[in-house]
């Protein structure tokens, strides 16, 4: 018995072995990762993932302001809205970002293409991110892709913001096939007493490592793979979605890791009662597979009883003696982003106190719309509209 057991850890060391070496060389049936940052907040966290680097991902920069794109780091850049906003942003205005984004719906379908997985990210309350993070995750779900909203919502204080960032958040939802939200008031406990503009960057980077590890986590052969396949049937359990990362070098890393995951202050979400859960383990040479099955039973024991969880592991020589773990729940009842049900019950009461029916309400929007579009809304067909043409559309490659 002994010496099967060596015989298969000798084998188990050529194999790992030979996997590494032909990573590199081997792309096919890899699935096309898209990386969407739609606004000021969205492009800044493409261009920190351009600059760390994503293994087999793509990066779009979608802006109304000119001037910032410009400064933006990605593979594509799309200006978009230029004869309505003359490349000077959307103003706060979510409907104007959401017209812009519109108009280019022919470039952004050619951008996206036969993309697999896109990832949305954007600023909520803001103009730009606001409209246009739900009309591209529409455009990327219509050719196929499974798309994940990856956005933050403004601070407390922001009330006018907040109110958009919430309208914005409907609407994504009901485009993305699910969606992590992150919350900036956490920024004031996490960073209080750091500069504005560095505290920001925080959140800016715990979006990009959380893109970069869902991304890698698929592309990267692992010991116990997960795949394309098994990020579709996750994340088509839909609604909210939480995100968890922890990492440890304590002797006990079963325990340890899984409390670093629970307790990070700014993905510290409650996810009891999530209907599916995907954890990918890290870890060194010298990760058991009793350790790494705890580590995953331990992080999905507040799932529901029925939850589809799936989990992987890598083995990576720089990790000896310590343990990552990367973990997204989904199906999360939260606050935060309204069910189907509360939210038609919202609109009714909403309509109702401002005393407009829905009939109305419809027409009013239509209007609206028209004054701007004309009768067909500027829907685009993939470049060749007259609408799209006069946009003035400026595509960076």
């Amino acid at each position: 018995m002994q010496d099967i057991v060596q015989d298969a850890l000798e084998n188990a060391e050529e194999e790992q072995r030979d996997m590494e070496l032909s990573d590199d060389d081997d792309e096919f049936g890899d699935p096309r990762i898209v990386i969407v940052g739609a606004g000021g907040a969205g492009n800044n966290t493409v261009n920190r993932l351009y600059n760390i680097g994503v293994d087999g991902a793509e990066t779009v920069a979608i802006n109304t302001d000119k001037q910032h794109l410009k400064m933006i780091e990605a593979d594509t850049k799309i200006l978009v809205g230029k004869s309505l906003t003359n490349g000077l942003g959307a103003g706060g205005d979510p409907s104007m970002g959401e017209r812009a984004t519109e108009m280019a719906q022919g470039t952004i379908k050619e951008v996206l293409g036969d993309a697999d997985l896109v990832f949305v990210t954007a600023g909520m309350g803001g103009g730009t991110g606001t409209g246009a993070a739900p009309v591209v995750s529409k455009i990327a779900s219509e050719q196929g892709a499974i798309v994940v909203g990856m956005v933050s919502t403004p601070f407390n204080v922001e009330r006018a913001r907040t109110v958009k960032a919430e309208e914005g958040l409907e609407k994504l939802r009901e485009e993305a096939d699910s969606i992590i939200v992150l919350d900036n008031n956490r920024l004031l406990d996490y960073v209080p007493n750091l500069p504005i503009g560095k505290a920001f960057s925080v959140m800016d980077q715990i979006i990009a490592e959380t893109v970069k590890g869902i991304s890698e986590t698929i592309t990267q052969p692992s010991l116990i793979n997960l795949d394309y396949a098994d990020m579709t049937t996750i994340m088509n359990q839909g609604g909210v979605a939480v995100m968890l990362v922890g990492e440890t070098q304590d002797k006990n890393k079963t325990r340890e890791v899984v409390n670093d995951a629970m307790s990070h202050p700014l993905l510290d979400v409650d996810y009891r009662g999530a209907s599916g859960g995907l954890v990918h383990i890290t870890g060194g040479p010298d990760l058991t597979l009793k350790e790494a099955e705890g580590i995953a039973n331990n992080i999905t024991e507040r799932l529901e009883a029925s939850a589809n969880v799936i989990w992987g592991a890598r083995i990576q020589e720089n990790y000896k003696g310590k343990v990552r773990v990367m973990a997204i729940m989904t199906g999360v009842q939260s606050a935060q982003v309204l069910g189907p049900t509360t939210q038609k019950q919202a609109n009714k009461s909403r309509q109702s106190l401002e005393g407009v029916d829905e009939a109305s309400f419809d027409a009013s929007q239509n209007v609206g719309h028209e004054h701007v579009h004309g009768a067909n809304g500027a829907q685009s067909d993939g470049g060749r509209d007259e609408v799209e043409k006069s946009n003035g559309l400026d595509v960076i490659r």
